[in-house]
This record gives C-alpha cells, sequence and structure tokens, in this order.
C-alpha cells in the first residue's frame, strides 16, 4: 500500500483486533471494513493478505481503488469462514471468469463486483464458474463492461444451485432471456435493467421463478403486451418494466393475487412505453401498493375512484397522457400519499380541498391541464409540500394567503392562470424558517428559451425512470423549445434557514403592489412576476433577494425609479420593459450589462443602455413690452434665465468633453495598434493585426469589467494590448476550439489569463451580457474565477485568474515541463471532481452542462490553459478540484 498514513496503527507490534477498520469476536478477527479508503493496490494483495485469514467472514473493500484483475491465490488458500466480499466501486479488471477463483472460498454466500471493469468474451470455459454461482446466494456484476448474448448462458451453465439475487443491471447484455433461467427456482431477485435484451417478456420462463420478490427489467427493448397476470409470482412485491417498447392496455389482471392470497405488489413502474386503452379499476385490488408510475403513455379515460383503497400508496404519478374528467375525490383516502404528478393531461374540474387530508403530500404537481375554479385555501395546511405547480391552467380567484402556512414550500409555481387580486405578503411568511426538504426523486428541467409562446421561466418535471431521448413526446404538449433542458436531482443548498427557491406568478391579472416582504426569500433564484397588472413602485427590499439570478418584472404598471438597492444583486436578467418607469436606469452593474429591450416601453426611462437624459427647463415668454420698466424688467428675468440656462448647458458640454477625451484616448491607445504600432497576429498568424478594427467608431473602446468576488479596476482596451504585447504569440498560452488564451502583466505586475473568444454563432450581446453576469456571480469552489469580461464592438474577451504551472495535460504527461509529481490518489481526484453533481440551484444559475474535456486541479497549482475550458453556451468556465475535498 502506497499510502501507509491511511492505516497507521497496522503494525506487526499491535494486537490485530485494535487495527482500524478491524471487527473481532472471540479476540479472533471475524469482519474487515475498508471501504472509501483510497488504499490504491492490486486486487492480489488484498487477496492474498485478508482473504487468507482463517476467521474472516465479510470483508468490505468498497470504492478502495483497488485495480488488477482477479486470479487463484498464490499464498494459501481463501478462508472457508468467508461469507461476504464487497469489492465494488473499483478498478478490477479483466475477464470476468477470474471469478471462479472464489471457489476456494467454501463458505462464500455473497459476492459484489458492481461499478468495476469486467468483460466478457464469447467462447469462455464454463466448468469453473459453474461451481462458484452454485454455491453463491447474492452475485452483483452491475455496472460493468460486460455484453454480448451468451453471458447469462455462460454464467448459469452450471445451474442456479442456491442463487436467491442475480444483478445484472448497467452492462451491453443483449439478445433474448434465455430458457437456463427456468433452473433458478430460488431466484427472488432478477435484475437485467439498463442493458439491450430483446424481444417480448418471457413469461413462460419467469413463470418456474415462483419465489421472485423483485423483476426489474426496465430500459431494455422489450416489446409487445403486458402479461396479463402477475399472480404466478406467490409474493412479487416489485415489477418494473419501464422505458421499453410495450404496447396494448394494462390488463385488469395485473393486481390479481393466488386463490389464497391477495397481490403483494409494492412498485409497479410502467412508465415511458406505448400503453394505450384506459386505467383498469382493478389497480385498486394491489392494496399494498407504494408506488404506481403510468407515466408517459397514451393511457385515456378519467383516474379511477378504487385508487381509495389504495391506503399505503405514496407515488401517484401519471403524467404526459391524454387521460380527462376530474380528479377524483376519493384521493384524499390515501393518507401516505407523498407525490401526486399529473402534469400534461386534459384534466378538468377544479382541485379537490380535501387534498388537505393528504397531511404527507410533498410535490403535487398538476400543471398543462385544464384545471380550473379557486386554488383552495386548505392547500395551506400540508406543511410538507415542497413543490406546488399548478401552472398552464384556468384557475381564477385569489392566491390564497394560507400557503404561507405550508412550511416547506420552496418551489411555486402558478403562471399562466386567470388569478386576480393582490400578491398577499403572508405568502412568504415562512421565509428563513425552511428545513431543508428531502428529495429521492429524479428532476427535468425546461427554461424557457423566450419564445412568446414559451410562458414562465421554466418547468419543473419528474423524470424517474424515462430516456432523455425520449423528451421530444411531450413536444406537441410543451410550446417551449428543449434547447435548454438539465436532469439532476432537486436539493435545494440551505439547512433550517431556507426560503422559496422558485416563484412564478406570471401571465395572470394579478393587481396592487409587489409586497416588500418578497425581499424576505434569501435563496429566491427565480422571480416572475411578468405579465400582470401590477402598479406602484419597485421596492427598495428586493435588495434582500442575495441569490436572485433572474428577475422579470415586465408587462405591468409599475412607477416610480429603479431602486439603486437593486445594483448589490448578482442578476444574471432582469426584464423591466412595458412599465411606467421613470428617472434614470441605475450606471453600475448589473443594470448596464442589460440590452435596451429590458427597458424598452417605459416612457420616463433615460440612461445608458437607452437614451442619456435629457433635463427640461422652462421656456421664457415673451410677453408684450407696454413700457420701457417692464421691458427692463422682462430683459432682467430673461438675462437671468439665459446665464442660468448657459450654467447648465456648459457643465453638461464639460462633460462630455471629459467622457469624449477618455473615448479618445483609448481610441488613440486601439489606433496606435491597429494602424501599424502593434505587430501581432491573431490565432496562428494568418490574420493580420487589422482584423481587430472596430466597425464603427462610435463604439465604447474601454472594458467592461463586471465586479465580480474580487474586481479589478477599470481597464481599457489599450491597457489589455499592452500588457500581452499587443495580443503576441509570444504571450499565447493555450488555444483551442472557443478561442485564444494569452498570459497578460499588468502595470502592477499582477498576472492574469485573457481569452479572446470566437465569434460565438447565434450568441447575441443582450445573451452574452447576461450569462457573463451569471457567470461572475457563482462562487464554487470547482470553478476557477472569472475576474470580468469585455464586449468592444464584435469582439469578446474573458478575464481570468492566472494559474502557473500550464495545462492539466502538462502536469500529467510532462513532469519534466512543471517539476510536478502527482501520485494515484491525486490523479484519481482530478478524474473524480467534474462529475460531482451539481445541485439543482448551480444548474440552473450555470444554464449549460460543463464538458468532459474541462481544466482539473487536485493542488490548486495547475493551470486552466486553452484546450481543458469548459463551456457555458459559448463563455468559458475552468474547473478546479479543492485538494481538502473528500472523495
Amino acid at each position: 500500500m502506497q499510502n501507509k498514513k491511511l492505516l497507521p496503527n497496522w503494525e506487526p507490534s499491535n494486537n490485530v483486533c485494535n487495527f482500524s477498520y478491524v471487527s473481532c469476536k472471540n479476540n479472533k478477527v471475524a469482519s474487515i471494513d475498508l471501504s472509501n479508503n483510497d488504499l490504491m493496490v492490486e486486487y492480489r494483495s488484498v487477496a492474498d493478505n485478508l482473504l487468507t485469514i482463517e476467521t474472516l467472514e465479510s470483508l468490505n473493500a468498497r470504492n478502495c481503488n483497488i485495480s488488477g484483475s482477479i486470479g487463484l491465490f498464490r499464498s494459501g488458500e481463501c478462508s472457508s469462514s468467508v461469507e461476504l466480499i464487497d469489492l465494488s466501486v473499483n478498478r478490477i479488471s479483466g475477464s470476468v471468469e477470474g471469478i471462479s477463483a472464489f471457489s476456494s472460498c467454501s463458505g462464500l454466500k455473497s459476492v459484489n463486483l458492481s461499478h468495476n471493469l469486467f468483460e466478457f468474451n464469447t467462447g469462455l470455459n464454463s466448468n469453473n464458474i459453474g461451481g462458484v454461482v452454485g454455491m453463491l446466494e447474492v452475485v452483483d456484476l452491475s455496472n460493468n463492461h460486460i455484453s454480448g448474448t451468451d453471458f447469462i448462458p455462460w454464467i448459469l451453465s452450471n445451474g442456479c444451485g442456491e442463487l436467491v439475487e442475480l444483478y445484472l443491471s448497467g452492462n451491453n447484455i443483449s439478445g433474448t432471456v434465455p430458457e437456463i433461467l427456468k433452473s433458478c427456482s430460488k431466484l427472488k431477485l432478477f435484475d437485467i435493467s439498463r442493458n439491450n435484451v430483446s424481444g417480448e417478456i418471457p413469461m413462460e420462463i419467469f413463470s418456474n421463478l415462483t419465489n421472485l420478490r423483485s423483476l426489474l427489467l426496465g430500459f431494455n427493448n422489450f416489446a409487445g403486451l403486458l402479461p396479463q397476470s402477475l399472480a404466478v409470482f406467490d409474493g412479487l412485491e416489485r415489477f418494473d418494466v419501464s422505458s421499453n417498447q410495450l404496447t396494448g392496455e394494462i390488463p385488469a389482471g395485473i393486481c390479481e393475487g393466488t386463490s389464497s392470497v391477495s397481490s403483494s405488489l409494492k412498485m409497479l413502474y410502467l412508465q415511458n412505453n406505448r400503453l394505450t386503452g384506459t386505467i383498469p379499476p382493478q389497480i385498486g385490488n394491489c392494496s399494498q401498493l407504494v408506488s404506481l408510475d403510468l407515466s408517459f403513455n397514451s393511457l385515456t379515460g378519467v383516474i379511477p375512484s378504487s385508487f381509495r383503497y389504495l391506503s399505503k400508496l405514496q407515488d401517484l404519478i401519471i403524467w404526459n397522457n391524454m387521460l380527462s374528467g376530474e380528479i377524483p375525490e376519493e384521493i384524499r383516502y390515501i393518507e401516505a400519499l407523498e407525490n401526486l404528478i399529473l402534469d400534461f393531461n386534459y384534466l378538468t374540474g377544479s382541485v379537490p380541498a380535501s387534498l388537505s387530508n393528504c397531511t404527507k403530500l410533498n410535490w403535487i404537481s398538476l400543471s398543462n391541464n385544464k384545471l380550473g375554479g379557486e386554488i383552495p385555501a386548505d392547500l395551506g395546511r400540508l406543511e410538507n409540500l415542497a413543490i406546488l405547480k399548478l401552472g398552464n391552467n384556468s384557475f381564477s380567484g385569489r392566491i390564497p394567503a394560507e400557503l404561507g402556512d405550508c412550511k416547506s414550500l420552496v418551489w411555486l409555481d402558478l403562471n399562466t392562470n386567470a388569478l386576480s387580486g393582490t400578491i398577499p405578503p403572508d405568502l412568504f411568511k415562512q421565509s428563513g424558517f425552511i428545513a431543508a426538504p428531502l428529495f429521492t426523486r429524479n428532476y427535468l428541467y425546461i427554461k424557457n428559451d423566450g419564445s412568446k409562446e414559451c410562458h414562465g421561466a421554466g418547468n419543473l418535471l419528474e423524470f424517474g425512470g424515462i430516456r432523455q431521448v425520449d423528451l421530444h413526446r411531450i413536444a406537441p404538449r410543451h410550446p417551449c423549445n428543449f434547447t435548454r433542458v438539465y436532469l439532476g436531482v432537486t436539493q435545494p443548498n440551505f439547512k433550517n434557514n431556507g426560503s422559496m427557491i422558485f416563484l412564478d406568478l406570471s401571465y395572470n391579472r394579478l393587481e396592487g403592489g409587489i409586497p416588500k416582504e418578497l425581499g424576505s426569500l434569501y435563496y429566491l433564484n427565480i422571480l416572475n412576476l411578468g405579465h400582470n397588472d401590477l402598479t406602484g413602485p419597485i421596492p427598495d427590499q428586493l435588495s434582500g433577494l442575495k441569490n436572485v439570478a433572474i428577475l422579470d418584472l415586465s408587462h405591468n404598471r409599475l412607477n416610480g425609479s429603479i431602486p439603486n438597492a437593486l445594483t448589490s444583486l448578482g442578476l444574471g436578467d432582469a426584464d423591466l420593459s412595458y412599465n411606467n418607469l421613470s428617472g434614470t436606469i441605475p450606471v453600475s452593474a448589473p443594470f448596464d450589462t442589460f440590452p435596451p429591450d429590458r427597458f424598452s416601453n417605459n416612457s420616463g426611462l433615460c440612461g445608458i443602455p437607452l437614451p442619456p437624459c435629457v433635463h427640461n427647463d422652462s421656456k421664457s415668454s415673451n410677453h408684450k413690452k407696454s413700457n420701457r420698466r417692464q421691458a427692463s424688467l422682462a430683459g432682467s428675468v430673461a438675462m437671468g434665465l439665459l446665464f442660468s440656462l448657459f450654467c447648465i448647458f456648459g457643465v453638461i458640454i464639460i462633460l462630455v468633453e471629459m467622457r469624449k477625451r477618455r473615448r479618445k484616448k483609448a481610441a488613440a491607445a486601439l489606433e496606435g495598434y491597429t494602424d501599424g504600432g502593434g505587430n501581432s497576429y491573431s490565432g496562428n498568424g494568418a490574420i493580420p493585426s487589422n482584423a481587430w478594427k472596430l466597425t464603427s467608431t462610435r463604439e465604447a473602446l474601454s472594458i467592461s469589467l463586471a465586479a465580480f468576488d474580487k474586481p479589478l479596476r477599470k481597464l481599457t482596451f489599450a491597457d489589455l494590448l499592452e500588457a500581452t504585447n499587443g495580443f503576441d504569440n509570444s504571450t499565447m498560452i493555450g488555444s483551442g476550439g472557443f478561442g485564444d488564451v494569452y498570459r497578460a502583466q499588468l502595470k502592477d505586475n499582477t498576472v492574469v489569463a485573457i481569452k479572446k473568444l470566437i465569434h460565438v454563432s447565434g450568441q447575441g450581446d443582450r445573451e452574452f451580457m447576461a450569462e457573463m453576469e451569471t457567470v461572475g456571480k457563482i462562487k464554487h469552489r470547482n470553478l476557477v474565477p472569472l475576474l470580468g469580461y469585455c464586449k468592444v464592438g464584435d469582439e469578446r474577451l474573458l478575464v481570468y485568474e492566472y494559474m502557473k504551472f500550464g495545462s492539466l495535460e502538462d502536469v500529467l504527461h510532462d513532469r519534466k515541463r512543471t517539476g510536478i509529481k502527482l501520485n494515484w490518489a491525486t490523479r484519481r481526484k482530478i478524474a473524480i471532481g467534474p462529475w460531482k453533481r451539481p445541485t439543482m440551484i448551480q444548474v440552473m444559475a450555470m444554464f449549460k452542462e460543463i464538458q468532459a474535456g474541462s481544466a482539473l486541479d487536485s493542488t490548486s497549482t495547475i493551470a486552466p490553459s486553452e484546450d481543458h475550458f469548459g463551456a457555458v453556451e459559448g463563455i468559458e468556465m475552468t474547473i478546479k478540484e479543492d485538494s481538502e475535498q473528500n472523495h
């Protein structure tokens, strides 16, 4: 073992029962649990030193960075006392035939080799493998590199023996389910999900497995009809055929039990197939059912009232079908219900107020239906309710203030209804007291693409058991383009002081003012109040929305000025258009980065990016002079007014001239470069330096540098030209698909990295500036800070923190150049770093996945060269891996 510090007390002089991770019985070793320790050893060392301990009963070496292949024991035999071996989540490779070595472990009952690199080659000798499988009760080979049609016949070639659980998911096994499976009469769990198995569901084979408790066939290519009955299984609890190609109707007998025993089915997953017809009322006979998912099919008819008998049901998920009728009142009897997800159907009527009887409800999602009436105030009694989605319906009346009593509410989407009245201030009284709700479901978030037909900020959809490639199936029902789609797990990033993170009340008929209590939503990420009839000023208290990334107040009748307090927000996008706002637009970030259309149709607004403000002075009237005294008095008044006007215009002219001089100074610096003062070439030298000349002399020449986490002072484009010697090739440190990166030394000897982007196709100024503000506000240990950005004419420049030790490729493969030696622990952290799942907030903030080719840095010293930049739309990020981060 390379890192002996992991096991400091494993010394010959110590009592073995005092070793870390060792448990003893009668002063003899009984079990060893080394899981999640970065041992960096070969399998052979583990086998010869640990599995040969005579009294050892179990060895857990999960996620220990074990490599090599499995082979025969070199020193002694495997202990006959060993019953359990867990070597999952390692890098053990080679042929799966190697597991025959465990045949010498005569007492072995369970082997877990999942998440490794085992392969299967057709034609392997099956003489030895049968001896292993025949004595085992549990075999887990899921998530390896096993492929082909012959693997299951090979591993079961000598019978199943005592086999109870067989896990083969996440491989590339193909063909049909083999006949030999019939011999596995003791099998209780068979998992072949996420493979490439085809054909019809072979009930003539499965019917011999009468002891089955879990039959997992999801994410394959099974076709044909569902089995007419599952009664052949005495105690089947989980039946999963999600994401296949099954057709026909759901059989009425699918929940039939045997003559003496009722159905014991707990989980029925039929989502993402091609099923038609109605939902059979007989599903109500599955009295033990805990989770039912029929989503992504073409089911019609109504939701059966017989669901009232499913008293243990926690998940009722039937979204994206063609169901009609009302939500049955009988759902009130399902007191265990936690998730009610019925989006994208044709349901009518109102939401039953009796849903408040289901006090465990956590997620209610009824969007994109034809529901109407008022939103029941009784929903405020649901203390566990975290997500309430009622958008794209026809709800009317007022927003119930009682929803503020939902102590876990983090996501409220009521967009595109006919709601009226004011926004109740009590709606936000739970802010600062929300504990982090626990979500276990996968989600899909479709961000609004900005088209007129696409209402609201975005749509959050439950997406468990559905292939992402089948997302197009909701296109006819969803007007938004699927250009920004994100998958993940819903999990807010607060503990006990939380607030809403998403609030969308857009496209309603709300009136009155914006409640100042909105400012208490510290963790709010998206606020959309657009397309209503709101009036009054924008409250200064909105400056409390410290995490808001998107703010939409457009298409209302708001008046007054834009509060300067809002400049403290790290907004990525804000839309204040189509209101009655007046005054000067704040001249600092983030407002000076937004395009004019974000402020348009406010007749009283002025200042960047709109036309400059003009002061209207009173005009002196010409009165008819009746005598000399009146003429003298009038002349004196006129002269006084003219003198005042002269002073005012003089001040304006001085300010304008000062601004022009600054522009001329920057232009002079630029002309000195473009007219022959510089000798650099862009890219590989094929493009002359005058390619930098701006298309219009009126465009700003000073660099617009956003004030991010560590703001730089204001720089000019000429400063950057000087710092890079006119972007000379000698200062270039990287070149890739998004542009070139230069090392720049500023006048105070500060060193930064400047990226000159190529022209990103289809990205306009508005989107560039908005995304830069979004990127700038992100603070994360895995992101190298973006210090600023520059928009000069058609050119785009990014300013990054400079890291001096070269690219990741240099550090990994050119040790002489960098002088850095990486051990395997560091290399492994580098490999794992970027794949840590982002939270929902981070995904919504970044708006784009990080690419696999990004730069990594396990020691905070590896430089982000151009070849290893990730991308957010056309805007690059660099990833770092904190050396102190646990893996």
